[in-house]
């Protein structure tokens, strides 16, 4: 997936140096949409254009998956950077580098498939058959609704903007729009790209099958259970492509990528490097080791009856210092996971138990059991309702321990508070970035407590 010279207008982008502009154009290096995106090849490079934004830095390279795990309860940070450390104390201030980080990054990602989106349709081009064209439509509807999701997870409300970016000041006055109706406009992407796409199996590029994943764990986070149950068992039903696969290392050990537990991950290769894994490493690696599992999880994860196979995650420098190990490529090729299908089945199980009649709960536990076999466990004594829940919450933070969802699977099921012993509930959401609001007030009153 190497990165294109395409060049697109960035939303909501402001260099650290230039506070005092909406956004920074340099017309040396600004392109017209005509001359940009004109046939069905420059219609590719545009796509690919889009997903170069989504593997970025600031978005599921390193900056917006760090606010994943840095804000739960696995990671510390051995670094001296406070930014970092705030995330930890939860308490993050409207000058955080790493929010302003994720915020462009995720609105640059969100300005390239507007792009997209706005010209492909009137592309002429006689080799441009109807069904590449709907694939390069649907893969941008289908990263702008990932887009926007995480956007209302982290922040709540939000600018939400569709149409292409053409001056510095667009997009000035349009000021945020409530949590719902970003959470509205993420559902309204993917249904737009649902039958855009064709039902194959990629796990590098949106298809439809990638649509059902994603709109299971936009229904969980709605906590709308029967769809949730309904699209993640579309996924695992097809187990001839997507399978929890044995040992729990095997969906990344041994350099692999690409395997049948990957339903959507992001590729790097040893032009296009994955820094995330410097961070992760310690110095006799070539890494920083600036975040490291903390000690409760190394205690929780190296103990067979909770961790199992699953203690692969972390490992020892020569200091006796630990370590996360999902990240460990040489180069940094590792790819970055946004979707596994240990996540559909503890979505089911988790939708299930929610559901809450006998045999939902059956279904739950069996949900539960597939995850727990993968990682050398026995079956959960958990039975009732809330114990399942409990069960399953204890299950996703060892599964998904070096990925993007503690922090936010705390937050979706209101136990954020009582598990990180959070006393203000506005510390649920993230601040908008203050030299955002400085670009454009309309985007004041910032989230409460900021």
């Amino acid at each position: 997936m190497k990165i294109q010279s395409y060049i697109i207008l960035a939303l909501l982008s402001l260099s650290t140096a230039s506070c005092n502009k909406y956004l920074d154009v340099d017309p040396r290096a600004s392109i017209s949409d005509e001359q940009t995106i004109f046939d069905k090849a420059s219609s590719q490079t545009a796509l690919n254009g889009v997903y170069s934004s989504l593997a970025s830095g600031g978005y599921y390279s390193t900056t917006f998956q760090s606010i994943g795990y840095l804000s739960g309860d696995n990671i510390q940070w051995t670094g001296s950077q406070s930014q970092v450390q705030e995330f930890i104390n939860h308490n993050v201030s409207t000058g955080n580098a790493t929010v302003s980080g994720a915020w462009v990054a995720i609105y640059q990602t969100i300005s390239r498939a507007n792009n997209v989106i706005a010209r492909v349709p009137g592309v002429q081009d006689a080799s441009f058959a109807d069904a590449d064209r709907n694939k390069i439509l649907g893969e941008a509807y289908f990263i702008r609704g990932l887009s926007y999701f995480d956007l209302a997870r982290t922040w709540g409300a939000a600018p939400i903007i569709t149409q292409p970016t053409t001056s510095p000041n667009d997009n000035i006055g349009l000021g945020r729009k409530p949590v719902a109706d970003v959470y509205a406009q993420a559902l309204s992407d993917l249904e737009t790209a649902e039958p855009l796409l064709t039902e194959t199996t990629d796990r590098y590029r949106a298809t439809r099958k990638t649509v059902w994943a994603l709109k299971a764990r936009f229904y969980l986070y709605q906590k709308n259970w029967a769809k949730a149950e309904e699209y993640a068992t579309k996924i695992i039903g097809d187990n001839s492509n997507y399978t929890l696969i044995k040992p729990y290392s095997a969906f990344f050990a041994n350099n692999v990528r690409g395997t049948q537990e990957s339903v959507f991950e992001i590729f790097y290769s040893a032009t296009e490097l994955n820094n995330h894994r410097n961070q992760w490493q310690p110095q006799t690696n070539g890494g920083t080791r600036q975040w490291a599992p903390n000690d409760a999880f190394v205690a929780l994860v190296n103990k067979a009856d909770s961790g199992g196979n699953r203690n692969v995650l972390v490992a020892q420098d020569n200091q006796g210092r630990w370590y996360g190990n999902l990240y460990y490529r040489t180069p940094a090729a590792d790819p970055s996971f946004v979707i596994r299908i240990a996540e559909l089945y503890l979505i089911r199980a988790e939708a299930r138990a929610q559901l809450g009649t006998a045999n939902d709960l059956i279904g739950a536990r069996a949900d539960l059991n597939a995850v727990r076999d993968r990682a050398g466990l026995v079956t959960t004594t958990s039975v009732t309702q809330a114990d399942i829940l409990l069960s399953i919450e204890q299950e996703r933070r060892i599964e998904f321990a070096l990925e993007p969802h503690r922090w936010f699977d705390l937050v979706r099921t209101g136990r954020a508070q009582a598990v990180l012993k959070i006393t203000d509930p506005n510390k649920l959401l993230l601040p908008v970035p203050q030299e955002q609001i400085q670009i454009d007030p309309s985007l004041l009153p910032n989230n409460p407590g900021y």
